[in-house]
């Protein structure tokens, strides 16, 4: 690897663990001077990055090659500690790097992400299946019970030395060459696959010309989508995007069942369009190459792999829970596809029921039955007053108060940034970051990251989080209206912002989210309970012209309505959990047919026809543009289990806000990442493990 031999190296690389020997024109070379080390994202250009990544790769191997080659005996400090420090360059590198083109990424950030996404899985392999290395950590392993390690230093060792044996450090030579090329080529394949349906998503657009394309839509969706249509080059015009903010209402409330069948099929074969940005093949080899990893490192399918480090532990476990739900699910579905039906008929619509179809009627059919009309429940629900809403909560429950630093710049126009503090003390918590709406730039869904973890060792590092969405962004000088489940969505991913922020624990590898999949969802579903509660309601749900309070009744028929369309959320997403599971459950997959195995297990499971998956396998990027969710979809149900049973700790409480009750959440949950087991940390908060009956109640599906 070489070095750019334009200008001087900076001196400061020597004196920061995160600086690189780098011109002093690259940022990366130096510790950042910016307020709370917030990176400068305006100096940051796509030609440093390459540079600074091969940099801090070589920095990061010669921190291991010294911990390897030290002389002393391995003991937990010059070894396992050690491990920590190592890496921290390259950790800022990544951080910076991968939130961007995730958030905000363009042709030359993919081009790098292409070329490096190999690069790092090689580097990686090679430090995990490094037998001096692990011969160090195994050492003080077998040692564990005489060195009097304190608790969060003995799971600290454990979970490092779990890491590096499924990481394959114990395999013989041959093998380990084999997993090191599956794992260089799943990085490659992820990379391709994220960007295909990223590819797929920006390039599409409905254009509307005249107002018939626009019947039955109300205004707020009508100024999106003229927004929309704008940013694409075609003012004047109306344009359905795949983005979920767009895309949803529109098959919601358009009255033209010809363009809801086109938008609805251009957004469900995403990633299947033939062509350069078709995922099938990835799709197929990914799961074959899963499955051979499994088998060298033991287990007989990569299901048994990933889920041996989870809650749930067996595929057998997950199954059972998510055909607990499926059978009721299915029946409450048939019976909403019936309702939907009746009503299709009493307006002349004599056909079935198609997915393009279903939204549609259930809003109808929703407004019937409940009196409730997104359209006019969404001036309620200004981004604004959801995001303060958030905020007010984390104030009550956790003591934060959160001040906006409009002179902080993040890496879009868009973005916002807001310093949280310790309400009583003044004391720093951390930076969140919110980029709240869609562009063609950025991947879609909504997710929580970090810029920086926290940390204790070595002196105190707080952490830097950011929350992104895609809600549509408004008219010029119009607030921002949000969907119940956009508000939802904006809470959820703030739970998860507040795991991260919340952190308080020594070592950087066991803070924030890094919890096992099946918990890490705990903290962030817990969390949407908040929004639907009249005390948040009442304080946060303001009209956006009138100002005054969401109604009392309208408050009501949104929790009576809680449980409306509830087979059909359920029959989605299930079916998408069964289908990875079925994927990731193959001993031998083969040459497989992605498309006709999904068919397949739909099939055997009985999937409605009027209902499709709510991420096809050929966009499915949870599962398939990295391991993250692999055989781990159903992780959401496994957490809503606990979440259901978690919130009923403040109903029985009394208050919503019981500081008894939510000092334990953050002492237990939200501040103690992976210090200790899921299970010991949900029990000291709850005093016992909760069972599925509060899930099927929060569902509406119980007997």
């Amino acid at each position: 690897m070489t070095l750019a031999p334009e200008a001087t190296l900076s001196p400061e690389a020597t004196l920061a663990p995160e600086g690189l020997p780098l011109p002093a024109n690259n940022p990366f070379s130096r510790a950042w001077d910016t307020p709370f080390g917030l990176p400068p994202f305006a100096a940051i250009a796509p030609e440093h990055i390459r540079p600074a990544f091969e940099a801090a790769l070589v920095k990061h191997r010669s921190e291991i090659d010294a911990l390897t080659t030290e002389a002393a005996a391995p003991d937990f400090a010059n070894t396992v500690e050690a491990l920590e420090r190592a890496g921290r360059a390259l950790s800022r590198v990544g951080g910076v790097f991968y939130n961007l083109t995730g958030a905000d990424t363009n042709e030359a950030l993919q081009a790098i992400e292409r070329e490096l996404s190999p690069l790092t899985s090689r580097h990686w392999s090679a430090i995990m299946m490094d037998p001096a290395l692990f011969a160090r950590v195994d050492a003080v392993f077998a040692r564990r019970e005489t060195l009097g390690l304190d608790a969060e230093q003995a799971r600290l060792l454990e979970r490092t030395h779990r890491g590096f044996i499924r990481s394959g450090a114990q395999l013989g030579p041959e093998d380990k060459t084999r997993l090191a090329a599956i794992n260089e080529r799943l990085a490659g394949l992820g990379t391709q696959f994220s960007q295909n349906v990223l590819k797929d998503e920006s390039s599409y657009a409905l254009i509307i010309a005249d107002e018939t394309g626009l019947a039955g839509l109300p205004a707020f969706l009508i100024a999106a989508m003229a927004r929309a249509a704008t940013d694409r080059g075609h003012a004047g015009k109306h344009a359905v995007t795949l983005s979920r903010s767009i895309i949803e209402p529109f098959l919601t409330f358009s009255t033209r069942r010809d363009l809801r069948e086109e938008a609805f099929i251009a957004w469900s074969k995403r990633g299947e369009n033939g062509g350069e940005t078709d995922n099938r093949a990835i799709v197929a080899e990914t799961v074959k190459l899963r499955a051979e990893k499994a088998k060298l490192l033991g287990f007989p399918t990569f299901a048994h792999f990933k889920l041996d480090d989870s809650m749930a532990k067996t595929p057998t476990h997950v199954r059972d829970l998510l055909e607990l739900v499926w059978k009721p699910a299915k029946a409450r579905a048939a019976q909403e596809a019936a309702d939907l039906a009746a009503l299709a008929q009493r307006e002349g619509e004599n056909g079935p029921i198609r997915p393009w179809d279903w939204r549609h009627y259930a809003e109808k059919v929703r407004q019937q039955t409940y009196a409730l009309d997104e359209a006019v429940l969404k001036p309620y629900l200004q981004l604004d007053r959801i995001i303060n809403a958030a905020f007010d909560v984390a104030g009550k429950l956790f003591g934060l108060a959160f001040e906006a630093k409009p002179e902080l710049k993040g890496y879009h126009p868009d973005v916002r940034i807001w310093e949280v503090k310790e309400a009583a003390s003044d004391r720093h918590i951390g930076l969140f970051l919110g980029d709240y709406f869609a562009r063609a730039s950025k991947r879609s869904g909504a997710w929580m990251s970090a810029y920086r973890g926290q940390r204790n060792f070595d002196g105190e590092v707080r952490p830097i989080i950011v929350n992104v969405c895609n809600f549509a962004k408004p008219a010029e000088g119009k607030p921002a209206l949000l969907s119940i489940d956009d508000a939802r969505t904006l809470f959820h991913e703030f739970g998860h912002a507040l795991h991260g922020l919340l952190s308080d624990v020594r070592y950087g590898s066991l803070a924030g989210t890094s919890v096992s999949r099946d918990f890490v969802e705990l903290p962030s579903q817990l969390y949407e309970h908040w929004f639907l509660t009249r005390e948040v309601m009442q304080a946060y749900c303001l009209h956006a012209e009138t100002n005054e309070p969401i109604p009392e009744a309208l408050i009501d028929k949104i929790k009576t309505a809680q449980t409306f369309n509830q087979g059909f959320s359920t029959v989605e997403y299930t079916s998408s959990a069964l289908v990875d599971l079925a994927f990731h459950s193959l001993e031998n997959p083969g040459e497989i047919d992605p498309l006709a195995f999904e068919a397949a297990e739909l099939k055997r499971i009985g999937m409605p026809a009027e209902i499709i998956m709510r991420h096809r396998t050929p966009h499915f990027t949870h599962v398939f543009s990295g391991d993250g969710y692999s055989a781990g979809y159903y992780s959401y149900l496994w957490s809503e289990v606990m979440d259901a049973d978690a919130f009923n700790a403040f109903i029985e409480a009394g208050d919503v806000f019981a500081p008894v009750v939510a000092n334990k959440l953050k002492r237990y949950i939200y501040s103690a990442g992976d210090t200790r087991d899921p299970a010991e940390a949900y029990t000291l908060f709850r005093g016992r493990l909760p069972t599925p009956e509060a899930l099927l109640e929060k569902r509406g599906l119980a007997a």
